[in-house]
C-alpha cells in the first residue's frame, strides 16, 4: 500500500458480504485533503471513460477518489441489484475508504443511480465518517415521467449535500428539483450547469465542449469539498 505522502493509484477488491466481492479503484494524489467515494451510474461501471475522467480531474484538484463496482456490474449484468445490496455495497466501500485513507476527510455520492443509492444508504443509517454527499446528476425521476418520489428519503439525510445538475437534464426537471432543494434548507446546495444534459454533455451551439464543462463541474465539486473539510 502506498503512503499518503507518495500518492496512490491502485486496483482493490472489497468484500460486501459472504457472496459478493467487487472491484474498486483508488486514485489518491499526494496533495489530497479529502476522499470522495464515487459510485457509478446504472449503465456504466467504475472504469468507464466518464468515471475515469471524473477521478482523474478531481485528483489534479487535490481530491482523492475511491470508485467501485456494484455487484451486478461486477458480474457483467445490465440489471441493477436490489436496493438493499446496493446500499450494502456503498457501505462496504465507505468502510474500505476509512481503512485505507484514515487521514482524509470522507465524502460519498456519485453519478446518477450511484448517487441515489448512496443517499438512500445514508438515510437508512449514517455512513461511517462521511461528512457530506455529492451528487453528479441526481436522477429525480425517469425521463418523461416527472415526479418527486425519488427525493422523499433526502429529508432523512442530515449531512451537507451538493447537487450538480445540468439545466437540460431530462431526469431532473428544474421546476421540480429546485423546490426539493429548497425544502432541504441549508444542508443542500445546487450547482446548475447551463445547457448540460444528464451526462453533462452540451450542444455545439453552446460554445463550450464537454471537457470544458466537466472541468467546470469538477472545480465546483472540489471547492465545495474543501470548504466542508
Amino acid at each position: 500500500m502506498a503512503t499518503a505522502s507518495s500518492g496512490a493509484d491502485e486496483l482493490l477488491s472489497i468484500t460486501v458480504d459472504k457472496d459478493h466481492r467487487v472491484g474498486a479503484h483508488l486514485m489518491r494524489p499526494a496533495s489530497a485533503c479529502a476522499c470522495y467515494v464515487l459510485a457509478h451510474g446504472a449503465g456504466a461501471g467504475m472504469e468507464h471513460r466518464s468515471m475515469n475522467a471524473i477521478a482523474t480531474g478531481l485528483s489534479t484538484l487535490g481530491v482523492a477518489t475511491l470508485r467501485f463496482q456494484f455487484p451486478y456490474m461486477q458480474r457483467g449484468s445490465r440489471r441493477p441489484d436490489p436496493p438493499a445490496l446496493c446500499h450494502a455495497t456503498v457501505r462496504a466501500a465507505v468502510t474500505e475508504a476509512t481503512r485505507i485513507c484514515p487521514e482524509l476527510t470522507l465524502f460519498a455520492g456519485g453519478r446518477s443511480f450511484g448517487g441515489r443509492m448512496t443517499s438512500q444508504a445514508q438515510a437508512l443509517q449514517p455512513l461511517p465518517a462521511v461528512k457530506g454527499l455529492v451528487f453528479l446528476g441526481f436522477p429525480l425521476h425517469p425521463a418523461g415521467s416527472p415526479a418527486e418520489v425519488r427525493a422523499q428519503h433526502l429529508s432523512d439525510v442530515l449531512l451537507p449535500m451538493l447537487f450538480v445538475q445540468g439545466t437540460a437534464d431530462a431526469l431532473a426537471e428544474r421546476a421540480l428539483l429546485e423546490p426539493v432543494i429548497a425544502r432541504l434548507g441549508v444542508r443542500a446546495e445546487l450547482q446548475w450547469v447551463v445547457g448540460a444534459d444528464h451526462s453533462f454533455h452540451v450542444p455545439v451551439r453552446s460554445g463550450r465542449n464537454d471537457a470544458e464543462v466537466l472541468g467546470e463541474v469538477l472545480r465546483g465539486v472540489a471547492h465545495w469539498i474543501k470548504a466542508h473539510t
